[in-house]
């Protein structure tokens, strides 16, 4: 194993037999993934058939279910490329979205306890919760197919949020046909809440611009308040991919696919049984977007009931980002524009500036990146750059990544240990259960600012602003 001048290893397997993969991190995160399964699991997934140039890791990366977490690769539909539901997730579109305020530190800490508050009874959370909108099915079917579009015209939020989501937060072909009855029951209740494990409503300070040209260009101003939102597509999208996990078990004996790992189960793209998984996860992918956007218009209300109306007519959107999904991209493979369907597992799309993708406030600067910390450590927005185009199929990094398992979490501190660690940082904590917070504790991530250092050493993104939490809302 060595390491190239921009911080990437090659694996070598057998003597000069090269596994086409490599992981972007420094000598220390890339310690950690020897000791668990990510470098097997990359290996694996570097053997699935089409695959386009390597599998990659991301800094952050560590064991997952099929690809790990931190997985990025790319597969060419001409040449019997394939799709993987272990490529996307079970938490399809886990995602972030950063929103600005015009409110400082100052105007925020005599409020604080009361707007964590108002934000915690506003946005549902906790382990199967169910949300504040009881849908019919032929609503649910709407919100799925038409995205944040479908929020917007219920008044849940403004016409320009939707530019400022990935894939203007609808993405297309989404069939709600290929839904089981049991996504669909599991979806109906659950949109409009946070969940529980990692997700999160954070309230940050803007501590420190790195770029001050393209924060500005951001809407970011040091020594303001943000609000980072963290969820996806709950218990609607775990049943689309546990759905699609069995369907496509029996395609891989059908089209005869050899697998190293059957969480890697697959189908050629184009097949019938791909597209179906396909159509069902972009519904997955649409709730997800949904789900964030209902959740932003009630802390926005929050904002307007704790600080007086009219708050959140300065909560701008920022941008709102996609972790876990597969979808086709345009991209320059050894000199030769490529359609190919890029899997990001744990992973964020890091567009270069000019890319047609990107909401016309931003083409000329590049797509804003928003990588979360942990409880009581710094978050970053970072910008994506050419080096990602060219070296990971414009993907980098999705937030700082776990270092230990939730049950070591759990064993080694108390929900309550972590809440009073927090307080004595002045970081309120409001959780439905405060067991779960020992879960999330800081100590059980890796450290972000390494990761995000790595991922700027590698090129694939630039730091633009680091912001540090005041308070946060857990399932």
């Amino acid at each position: 194993m060595k390491m190239t001048e921009d911080c990437v290893f090659e694996i070598e397997k057998e003597g000069q037999m090269r596994v086409p993969a490599r992981i972007f991190a420094n000598p220390a995160l890339m310690e950690k993934m020897r000791t668990d399964r990510t470098i097997g699991q990359l290996k694996n997934v570097a053997t699935l058939p089409g695959i386009v140039k390597y599998a990659a890791v991301m800094p952050d990366g560590h064991e997952g279910y099929g690809f790990p977490i931190g997985g990025v690769a790319a597969f060419d539909p001409q040449n019997g490329g394939v799709v993987s539901p272990g490529g996307v997730g079970y938490d399809i579109n886990c995602g972030v979205r950063l929103l600005s305020t015009d409110l400082s530190v100052k105007d925020l800490s005599p409020k604080k306890k009361k707007l964590i508050e108002k934000i915690f009874t506003n946005v549902p959370s906790g382990v199967g919760v169910k949300g504040k909108l009881r849908l019919e099915e032929k609503e649910l079917e709407q919100a799925v197919t038409q995205g944040v579009n479908w929020a917007i015209e219920k008044g849940f939020g403004r016409k320009e949020d939707i530019e400022l989501c990935e894939e203007n937060g609808c993405i297309a072909d989404a069939n709600w046909k290929n839904l089981s009855q049991r996504a669909k029951s599991r979806g109906r209740p659950q949109i409009g809440t946070v969940g529980a494990g990692n997700h999160f409503i954070e309230l940050q300070e803007v501590q420190k611009i790195l770029m001050p040209d393209v924060a500005k260009k951001f809407g970011l101003e040091q020594g303001k308040i943000v609000v980072m939102l963290h969820s996806g597509s709950r218990g609607f999208g775990h049943q689309i991919c546990d759905d699609s996990i069995r369907e496509m078990n029996e395609a891989g004996k059908k089209y005869k696919i050899q697998l190293p790992d059957q969480e890697l189960c697959c189908a050629p793209i184009g097949s019938p049984e791909a597209d179906k998984y396909l159509g069902a996860m972009r519904c997955g992918v649409n709730f997800a977007f949904c789900n964030r956007q209902l959740m932003m218009h009630w802390v926005r209300e929050a904002f307007d009931e704790t600080f007086g109306n009219g708050t959140s007519e300065d909560m701008n959107l920022i941008y709102d980002v996609c972790h876990n999904i597969a979808k086709f991209e345009e991209h320059n493979v050894d000199g030769k524009k490529m359609n190919v369907c890029v899997h990001r597992k744990g992973a964020t799309r890091a567009f270069a500036a000019g890319r047609r993708e990107l909401p016309s406030k931003y083409r000329d600067i590049g797509q804003p990146v928003i990588i979360p910390g942990s409880m009581g450590t710094a978050s970053y927005v970072l910008v994506g750059t050419q080096g990602a185009m060219d070296k990971t199929f414009g993907s980098t990094c999705h937030g700082a990544g776990r270092n230990m398992s939730r049950h070591a979490a759990k064993s080694m501190w108390t929900g309550e240990q972590v809440a009073k660690n927090l307080a004595d940082k002045n970081i309120l904590v409001r959780a439905t259960e405060l067991g779960l917070v020992s879960e999330e504790a800081p100590g059980a991530y890796k450290d972000v600012d390494a990761v995000v250092s790595s991922v700027e050493s590698a090129g694939l993104s630039k730091a633009v602003a680091r912001m540090i939490p005041l308070a946060v809302v857990k399932g």
